[in-house]
Formats: C-alpha cells, sequence, structure tokens
C-alpha cells in the first residue's frame, strides 16, 4: 500500500510574502484559510476579476494587497509562496512553471499533480494546532477529521498548554535532566485516568425516558379520552395527512439539524388547529423522534456532553414556562394564532436568508451564554412550536462550535425538552384531535433513524431553501384566511 511521504510543517507566513492568483470562490476559500491561520499575513492577491467577496475580506486586513490586472510571470518577481486559484487549467500550469523558474514552491487549487505542497485542514485549540492531510487524495475526509478532533478536543487545552509551559521555563539543569522532571510531574496525570470508558453511558436513561414517558402519556389519552379508546376503528383522513407531514418535516430536520416545529406548526395551523393544540402535537410527536434520533446520534459519537449539560436544564425550565403561558391563553386562540402565524412567518423567512447567505470565515469566538440561549430557545420553542433548532442550533454554529457535534448534542436534548413540555400541555389542555398527534408521531418516528444517517449526505442550501418557501407560503394562508374570517 501506498504511504503518504508529504513532510508536515507550520509556516511563519507573517514574515513570508504569499502571492495569491484569483479571485473567485476558490480564491476566497484559499484567502479564508490563510488569514484564519495567520491574520497577519502578508498576501498579494492578482486577478482580472474580484470577487465582493474577497474585496470585503482583503479590506479587513492591512497587509492584503488586491491588483486587478492580467497575470504577470513578473507579478512573482517578490514572491515567497504562490498559490494558483484560477479555474483556468492552462494559466495554472503556467504560474507553476513560472514559480518553479523561480524556485518557489506553489499550490494548484484542485489539482494535486501541480502542487509542491497542500493546504491542509487545520484544528485549533488556544496554541494547540493540528494539520491533517489525505495526500490530495479526499480532502471531504480531512474536513469531517477536522469537525470530529475539533469537537473532541477541549477548550480547556489552552490552559493546559500554559500550565505546561510555565513548568517546563521553571524546570533547570540540562536538557535530559528537564525532561526527566516533565515526565515525572505529568506522570500523575495518566495514574489518575480510570482505565474503563469515561464517557457517560446514557443508553438506558435514554429508553427508559421514552418508556415512561409514552406509558404516562398513553394511560392519560386512554381515561380522559373516549376518542382515543375507538381512535383503532375510525381512522380519520387527517392522520394521513400528518403522517405524511411528519415523515417529510422529521426528514427535513435530520438533514440541516432544524425547521421540523416550524414546519409541523405551519402545516398544523392551515389545517385548522389552535397554536396551543398545534404545540402540544409537535411536542409529543418530538418525543419519539428526537429521542430515536438523539440515540443515534449518541452511537455515532455526535454528542458533546458538556454542551449537554449546559443546555438540559435551562432549556426545560423556558419551554415549561412556555407550554404553561401558551395553554393559560388557549381562550384567546384568535389573537394567538395570528401571533403564531407571524412568528413561523419571520422563521421561514430566517431559513430562507440563511440558505443564500454568503459564507464567511467562521469566528473563533465561541458563543459563552449557553445556559440562557437554552433557556430562550426552550421558552421560543413551546410558544411558537418550533424554533430550539432554528435558534440554539444556527446560534452555536455561529459561534464556530462543530455542525455535527451541535446537531447531536441539540437533538438528544430536544428529547428531553419535548418530553416535559408535551406532559405540560397534555395537564392543561382538553383537545381530540388525536390523529394529527399520532400522525406526526409515527411519520417523524419512521423518519428518524434514516434522518440521522443521511444529515451529511444531502444539499443543505436546496432543502433550506425549500422549507423556507413552504413555510412562508403556508404562515401566508393562514393568516389571510384568519383575516378573511374575521370581515
Amino acid at each position: 500500500m501506498e504511504s503518504n511521504t508529504l513532510f508536515p510543517v507550520f509556516l511563519k507566513l507573517e514574515e513570508l510574502h504569499t502571492v495569491l492568483i484569483g479571485a473567485g470562490a476558490v480564491g476566497h476559500e484559499k484567502l479564508c484559510a490563510l488569514l484564519l491561520n495567520s491574520p497577519a499575513s502578508r498576501i498579494t492577491i492578482v486577478s482580472v476579476q474580484i470577487s465582493e467577496e474577497v474585496t470585503q475580506l482583503a479590506a479587513q486586513y492591512p497587509a492584503v494587497t488586491l491588483l486587478q490586472k492580467q497575470y504577470e510571470a513578473a507579478d512573482l518577481a517578490a514572491a515567497d509562496i504562490v498559490i494558483a486559484s484560477t479555474n483556468d487549467a492552462s494559466l495554472n500550469g503556467q504560474i507553476r512553471n513560472d514559480a518553479h523558474q523561480l524556485k518557489l514552491l506553489v499550490n494548484v487549487a484542485d489539482q494535486p499533480a501541480l502542487c509542491d505542497f497542500y493546504l491542509g485542514s487545520i484544528v485549533q485549540k488556544g496554541q494547540l494546532k493540528i494539520a491533517i492531510s489525505t495526500n490530495g487524495q479526499s480532502p471531504t475526509m480531512a474536513k469531517r477529521l477536522k469537525e470530529v478532533l475539533q469537537g473532541y478536543l477541549p477548550d480547556e487545552l489552552e490552559t493546559s498548554l500554559e500550565q505546561l509551559n510555565a513548568l517546563r521555563n521553571s524546570l533547570e539543569g540540562d536538557f535530559k535532566n528537564k525532561v526527566a522532571k516533565l515526565n515525572a510531574a505529568t506522570a500523575v496525570l495518566v495514574e489518575s485516568v480510570p482505565e474503563k470508558d469515561n464517557k457517560p453511558n446514557f443508553k438506558w436513561l435514554v429508553w427508559l425516558s421514552i418508556v415512561f414517558s409514552l406509558g404516562i402519556l398513553l394511560t392519560v389519552f386512554w381515561f380522559k379520552e373516549p376518542e382515543f379508546r375507538v381512535y383503532i376503528t375510525e381512522v380519520d383522513p387527517v392522520f394521513y395527512w400528518f403522517l405524511i407531514g411528519g415523515f417529510i418535516f422529521a426528514m427535513v430536520d435530520g438533514s440541516i439539524g432544524m425547521s421540523y416545529g416550524v414546519t409541523s406548526t405551519a402545516f398544523s395551523l392551515s389545517m385548522g388547529i389552535g397554536p396551543a393544540a398545534a404545540s402540544m402535537a409537535v411536542h409529543l410527536s418530538e418525543i419519539l423522534s428526537n429521542g430515536i434520533a438523539g440515540w443515534m446520534h449518541y452511537r455515532m459519537g455526535n454528542i458533546n456532553w458538556k454542551l449537554f449539560r449546559l443546555l438540559i436544564v435551562p432549556g426545560i425550565l423556558g419551554a415549561v414556562f412556555g407550554a404553561y403561558l401558551l395553554s393559560s391563553l388557549e381562550h384567546y386562540n384568535a389573537y394567538t394564532k395570528v401571533l403564531v402565524s407571524i412568528y413561523t412567518l419571520i422563521l421561514g423567512w430566517v431559513i430562507l436568508s440563511k440558505a443564500f447567505k454568503t459564507r464567511k470565515m467562521k469566528s473563533r469566538e465561541k458563543i459563552k451564554k449557553i445556559r440562557l440561549l437554552g433557556l430562550f430557545g426552550g421558552f421560543i420553542d413551546a410558544v411558537g412550536g418550533g424554533g430550539w433548532g432554528s435558534i440554539v442550533l444556527s446560534s452555536l454554529i455561529a459561534g464556530g462550535r462543530s455542525p455535527r457535534f451541535s446537531l447531536g448534542t441539540v437533538k438528544i436534548t430536544r428529547f428531553f425538552i419535548a418530553m416535559m413540555s408535551s406532559l405540560t400541555f397534555v395537564t392543561m389542555l382538553n383537545w381530540t384531535n388525536w390523529e394529527a398527534v399520532l400522525g406526526l408521531v409515527i411519520g417523524s418516528a419512521l423518519a428518524a433513524p434514516i434522518a440521522a444517517r443521511v444529515s451529511n449526505k444531502i444539499s443543505v442550501k436546496t432543502i433550506m431553501v425549500a422549507v423556507g418557501a413552504i413555510v412562508i407560503l403556508v404562515s401566508l394562508r393562514s393568516i389571510i384566511l384568519i383575516i378573511m374570517k374575521q370581515f
């Protein structure tokens, strides 16, 4: 088997001059990678056409120079490193030849055979930086490994590095003596680690919670609603509509990590169901679907347990209070339905706008107020029948957290939040549209394990455009119908 013979190095780009030829989408990606790792890099960009994204990004860095002109060999005269990111294969070849004439190293985008070096995926935790390379075989694999490491490595590594550096600087003697003392000082770290796996085992907690919550809900339904006991013999056609809808909404939610609540609520309102009852139906269906999805993500190792602990309690408190408040206002159904429809309309526009938002460099500064985010997300989710994914997941990813681990964590926390808000709705509402509940429950449960598996294999932009457009149209329809009834 052929081995990877690349020799990894870390360059001080701020002491070098990098010339980047090409300023389109690929050029923007290369520029982002350079500046994200070395913000003080001295970079000259040469291109006939310069995209707006490159122009905006370059304006933020004084050491970046834009030359809107045709490439010439003379442009490499003062270069130390060359990166070609044009969509012209012959021009890329010319740039490589010109660079080699000056004995310069060159990287050619999407043409590994012409590269002297590759730009690998970078994982960074403070002063710790890990470069990943697949020898040009699969950049996608390198990006996936980056996400895994970025999620697993704790933020506290920066403190550990600082303390180890202080310890190293305090040691006296020759190199051999310093190594011996450093080994002795850090040996306690290895000895204190238990041999068994420290990852918390939530397997039985998740499944027992599912069985327990379903048992309680079914018992309450059986004794509280006579219609529920004869449901098997009198299936309303609405059940099948909600069954199909629940499956589709759960597949979408599993693909992009959001929109199940808002799509289901908008659909329920369009079917004539009130806001509190719609939110109740959505959260009841989310117990099983998110329990299954959370379990699948747990099995795939997609859970950030520290983030889970920060979100779970505030999220439950916000959801229970929101469910209580919405149930208390059920007699103002005509007004709350308009407000919830406006809320879903706004969320639909947010989803649609995110689909077309220009991709920018991720911030290194992660969102800090996780508990407050969970409290707000849980409350809005219960009141509006959805929004946990749209609010919490979007904020976590925008704050620099790993999309895969954020998605898995948001899924498993949503299971507990949906269970508690559902119990609140059930104890406060009298509602007989069980065909809608069961349709969503069964449809979303069938989709949950499939959606978790395909979450990384579907075009997110396409789905978000479709979801945003559908939610906007359905919400507008509900608002128009309500207004027409009033007049």
